[in-house]
């Protein structure tokens, strides 16, 4: 029995295919005409600027208020539903005005629907890569878009670049009836989640995600089984998961990187990430296990 609420990781927020049925994909230099209205993903720092209406929150839609245009070009990331969908950022000391206002949307609320987040989740995705490359990482000569594509060219060194995205490696590690869980010192009180880091030079994911148990707790893995995947914009993840069962070794926590490590009891649990994450994701399918 997997959960519910997704019933694979496919299924969960950040992935294309929560929006693929309403949302067309395209590239820069096809944008529409500026006065044709549409949605909006506003990213302010971290968080995503929203419109709050009696049906909850949602992207913005139609003529932005002067005080909320950008200064710089829109990007136009598809169309949803139909409409352009374009993306911009707005300066982090902007003060929102009603009914506007910012979401955190990496944070262990939940208040915005799967469509929603990815949405805001692919602008933010395209909003870092297009400002990590306004400059050759070769020669640091300024680049311009690839006609047809999210790449950029380097007209001094004639480089091409492509969108960064980052492998991660994230683990449950099982014994028994037990599921290994850590704490990093900056989350919020009481709540646990997997191990996970990101791939190192020569490694396949198994191997990423051996390495980060044994480091991050002293556990040694074996039977190491691949679930699933999830793109996470955070700003530019892939989040590959796995299961593995416990082997040998007593929990010696990497204090570098976290405050606590520990057994739980499938049915005796600390409080847990949120339901969008493929970290939950794992933890439940292994919880609601026949």
């Amino acid at each position: 029995m997997t959960p519910s609420n997704y019933p694979t990781p496919i299924d969960l927020p950040f992935n294309f295919s929560c929006i693929s049925d309403d949302f067309e994909f395209s590239t820069p230099g096809l944008n529409p005409p500026e006065d044709e209205e549409g949605h909006w993903v506003i990213i302010q720092g971290t968080s995503a600027v929203l419109e709050q209406t009696s049906q909850g929150l949602i992207l913005p839609g139609g003529i932005l208020p002067d005080w909320l245009k950008p200064q710089q070009e829109p990007i136009c990331i598809g169309s949803w539903h139909g409409k352009p969908l374009r993306a911009i950022t707005v300066s982090s000391s902007l003060v929102l005005a009603s009914p506007y206002v910012t979401d955190t949307f990496n944070t262990v609320r939940n208040t915005l629907d799967a469509q929603t987040l990815t949405l805001a989740g692919l602008g933010k995705q395209i909003l870092h890569w297009d400002r990590v490359s306004l400059f050759c990482q070769r020669c640091g000569a300024a680049t311009e878009r690839i006609p047809g594509s999210w790449g950029k060219h380097c007209s001094a060194c004639s480089s091409d670049h492509y969108p960064h995205l980052h492998p991660c490696a994230i683990v449950l590690v099982t014994r028994g009836d037990e599921l290994l869980l850590t704490r990093k010192p900056e989350w919020p009180p009481n709540r646990y989640s997997l191990v996970a880091g990101f791939l190192e030079f020569g490694e396949s994911l198994e191997e990423c995600a051996m390495r980060e148990v044994f480091e991050e707790t002293g556990i040694r893995t074996s039977n190491l089984r691949y679930l699933g995947s999830q793109n996470w914009p955070f700003p530019a993840q892939l989040m590959a998961g796995f299961i593995a069962d416990y082997a040998d070794g007593e929990i010696v926590i990497e204090q570098s990187e976290l405050e606590d490590a520990r057994w739980f009891k499938r049915d005796q649990l600390p409080n847990l990430p949120t339901e969008r994450s493929i970290a939950r994701w794992i933890i439940d399918s292994f919880v609601h296990a026949v």
